[in-house]
């Protein structure tokens, strides 16, 4: 059997172009080639895209780019009839045909639609999420809407919107209480967020989230801990055992998130077996609450009542060796490579 061609891409215009890099790294080394022709595909941070075809490692220190011979210039064609990349060799384009494309890009101009939509105009599939779940599960708002409408719990919340009078923000804070949190409506890796503790934190806060977004959204925050479920599949949903973060104080910041100085991950979770199965009950009506597909994380909120609350969904999570997706489908029984075979079955299947 021909083995399927899948882009692989990373870096990206994004303030998570480092995080993507270490995650692209884990996949590319664990990507089987004897199943599958890869191409890596990098995505600098002014935007160029390049076929990359030098040793993974440069990928994780960001050396990638620097070696041109490595280097190949590339396009996505919107000619169905290609179904690919157009490398741009100085004689001319040259068509590089693509099975599928695997984003491993974090955050905006990666996670929220933007690059889905330009694959599928192309007609080539997308290993993961769509077009429309990755816009909609990268905005706050919207995804606690639709997750409300599904029956499952929501934080109390306010979107500022550019222009409004933040004493509309003033306001809600002093209605709904301290401490909360002040977030860019559309961003990932925490960045951005901030949670404050008294009146004086606000603008600073409303004035960092601007930094990722021109929308802000204010959260009251959940009592309890944050639990997470990987989710695979389509129709039918494979769940990984859920974890719980376990907090030594404030929140699970970006320097928590991929240091863990201060706080730590459990998984399984330290929690008993029917309230697991509720998490991951509640994960899968979301998953498809938000039209998801392929893969992703649902992250929670558990309260000491055992109360469910929506955080949000992450359409490409870490994918690192120590991230939180893989170590979920890991403490259900899969090894790294399994779960790169698992999602990539779910497209090829469909």
């Amino acid at each position: 059997m021909t083995r399927p061609t899948i882009a692989v891409l990373f870096g990206g215009r994004s303030p998570e172009y480092s995080v993507s890099l270490q995650s692209a790294y884990a996949v590319l080394s664990n990507l089987s080639s004897e199943k599958y022709t890869v191409l890596p595909v990098g995505i600098t941070r002014t935007g160029a895209w390049f076929a990359y075809t030098g040793p993974y490692e440069a990928v994780a220190q960001d050396t990638w780019h620097e070696d041109a011979a490595n280097l190949t210039p590339v396009v996505v064609s919107q000619d169905r009839r290609v179904h690919g990349l157009l490398a741009l060799h100085p004689q001319g384009p040259q068509p590089l045909a693509v099975d599928y494309a695997l984003p491993i890009l974090h955050g905006k101009n990666g996670e929220d639609g933007t690059v889905q939509g330009l694959f599928q105009l192309a007609g080539i599939p997308v290993i993961g999420c769509g077009a429309l779940a990755s816009a909609l599960c990268m905005d706050k708002d919207r995804a606690h809407k639709l997750a409300f409408l599904a029956g499952v719990s929501i934080p109390a919340s306010l979107v500022l919107e550019p222009g409004e009078d933040p004493q509309k923000a003033v306001d809600f804070a002093r209605q709904t209480g301290y401490p909360l949190f002040v977030k860019p409506v559309k961003a990932g890796s925490s960045y951005g967020i901030s949670q404050i503790h008294r009146e004086e934190e606000l603008l600073p806060a409303l004035d960092l989230a601007r930094q990722y977004d021109d929308q802000v959204i204010l959260e009251e925050t959940i009592p309890g801990f944050e639990v997470g479920c990987a989710v695979i599949g389509g129709r039918e949903l494979i769940v990984g055992e859920i974890d719980e973060i376990e907090l030594s104080g404030g929140f699970f910041d970006f320097t928590e998130k991929y240091t863990l100085k201060t706080s730590a991950i459990h998984v399984p979770a330290r929690v008993d077996r029917n309230t697991a199965r509720r998490v991951q009950e509640t994960a899968k009506i979301l998953y498809q609450a938000l039209g998801c597909s392929g893969f992703a994380r649902v992250d929670m909120f558990l309260t000491p009542e055992g109360r469910i609350v929506f955080n949000e969904i992450n359409t490409i999570p870490g994918f690192t060796e120590h991230s939180r997706f893989p170590g979920m489908m890991k403490a259900a029984g899969y090894t790294f490579p399994e779960i790169l075979d698992t999602i990539i079955g779910q497209v090829s299947a469909s």
